[in-house]
C-alpha cells in the first residue's frame, strides 16, 4: 500500500516540507486572511443541509488551500486540500468541474501535492482539484464497526459533504471525476460503481479493485491492523458478512461502471530492476492478479476501459505520477475539458 512518507526513503524532503507547511498554516490561521479574500473565520458560515461545515480555511500558496471540515458523516473534523484553477479569482461568475485525487494507505491528504507536480500540471486546466482525507487507513468507505451508528462514513464525507461544500463556497459545478492511488484507486472505482452517473471518469493507479479476490481480504485486514484497529471493524468478516463486502467491491459491482470513462493501471512488481524499492515491488505484485481478473470482468460485461498492465514497476509515486498524466485525456473528457 502507499508508504507513509516517514517510512519511505525516497521522500527525504517530507519532514522539512511538512514542518514548513505546519508553520505556514499556523501563521495564516492567526493572520485571519482566507483563500477567497475574506476573514478565515467567515468560512465557518458555509454549511450543508446535513450540517457539514468548513471550520477553518488556510491559504498554502496562491492556488492551494487547506480546509478543516466538520463532518457529521465521520463524526469529527477532517482536513481537505483544495487546488483552485488559475482563473478562479479573475472569473468570479464561472463554475468549475471537480477532480478528486484520493490518497493511499498510511499516507495523508497532502500526498498528491507533496509527491507529484499535480499543482503545476493542472495550472492551465480549468478544474478544481480536491484531496479529502480518507482517515488513517486511507480506505474511503463507510466502516461497519460492529453495526455502530457512530461508525465513520468516509464515503458520504467525500462524495456528498465535500462536494456540497465546494459547490456552496468555491463555485463547483456538478461535473466531477475521481482518481486515486492504492486504496485511493479502490475508492475511485468504488465511488463510481456505487454512485452511477456521479463521476464522468474514474482512474485507479495500483488500486485494490477486487476486494474479495484471493488474498485481498488479508491485504485489507493488514492495512487496518497496521493502524492498530481491529480488522473486522472495516466491513466485518469476509465470509460471515460477505454481502457487505460484495456491495463495496468494485469488481462485484463492475456492471454499474458502464457509462463512466475508466482508466486502470497496474504493474507486475516482480521481476523488477528497481532494486532500491523491493518492498514497493512486492506490494505492487500482490495486486497484479486481481487487476488482471478485474480487467477480464470488465471485458465480459462489455464495459469499456483504458487499461495499462505493465511489467515491473513499484507501488510508488513515480509510477503513479506517470500514470496520472497518461490518464489525463480520459479524465479531462469526463470533466468536459479539452485534453
Amino acid at each position: 500500500m502507499a508508504q507513509h512518507p516517514s517510512r519511505h526513503r525516497r521522500t527525504h524532503r517530507t519532514r522539512r516540507a511538512l514542518t514548513a507547511l505546519a508553520a505556514t498554516t499556523v501563521l495564516l490561521a492567526t493572520g485571519a486572511v482566507g483563500a477567497t479574500g475574506v476573514a478565515a473565520g467567515a468560512s465557518a458560515t458555509t454549511a450543508t443541509a446535513s450540517g457539514a461545515r468548513i471550520v477553518s480555511e488556510s491559504r498554502i500558496d496562491a492556488r492551494t488551500l487547506d480546509l478543516t471540515v466538520d463532518s457529521p458523516a465521520v463524526g469529527r473534523t477532517l482536513p481537505v486540500r483544495v487546488v483552485l484553477p488559475a482563473g478562479f479569482e479573475t472569473q468570479p461568475d464561472r463554475t468549475w468541474p471537480v477532480l478528486y485525487l484520493l490518497q493511499g494507505a498510511h499516507d495523508d491528504y497532502t500526498s498528491w501535492t507533496r509527491e507529484t507536480d499535480v499543482e503545476q500540471f493542472l495550472a492551465d486546466k480549468d478544474v478544481i482539484a480536491v484531496m479529502p482525507s480518507s482517515g488513517p487507513t486511507g480506505i474511503p468507505t463507510a466502516w461497519w464497526n460492529y453495526g455502530s451508528s457512530s461508525a465513520p462514513d468516509y464515503e458520504t464525507f467525500q462524495v456528498e459533504e465535500v462536494m456540497e461544500l465546494l459547490r456552496l463556497r468555491y463555485r463547483a459545478s456538478g461535473t466531477r471525476a475521481v482518481a486515486g492511488v492504492s486504496t485511493g484507486g479502490y475508492g475511485a472505482l468504488a465511488f463510481a460503481a456505487r454512485h452511477p452517473g456521479t463521476f464522468g471518469a474514474a482512474a485507479s493507479y495500483s488500486g485494490i479493485v477486487d476486494t474479495t479476490a484471493i488474498g485481498m481480504p488479508t491485504v485489507l485486514n493488514a492495512i487496518v491492523a497496521r493502524e492498530l484497529l481491529l480488522p473486522l471493524t472495516l466491513w466485518g468478516s469476509p465470509l460471515l458478512n460477505r454481502e457487505r463486502w460484495i456491495l463495496r467491491n468494485p469488481a462485484a459491482q463492475a456492471g454499474k461502471l458502464s457509462g463512466t470513462r475508466l482508466y486502470l493501471s497496474q504493474g507486475s512488481g516482480i521481476p523488477n530492476i528497481d532494486f532500491g524499492n523491493l518492498e514497493g515491488a512486492f506490494l505492487e505484485g500482490s495486486l497484479w492478479r486481481q487487476a488482471q481478473g478485474f480487467t477480464e470482468r470488465l471485458k465480459a460485461l462489455n464495459v469499456p476501459a483504458e487499461v495499462h498492465l505493465y511489467s515491473g514497476g513499484s507501488h510508488a509515486w513515480p509510477y503513479w505520477q506517470r500514470e496520472f498524466k497518461t490518464s489525463w485525456p480520459l479524465l479531462a473528457a469526463g470533466l468536459g475539458l479539452p485534453s
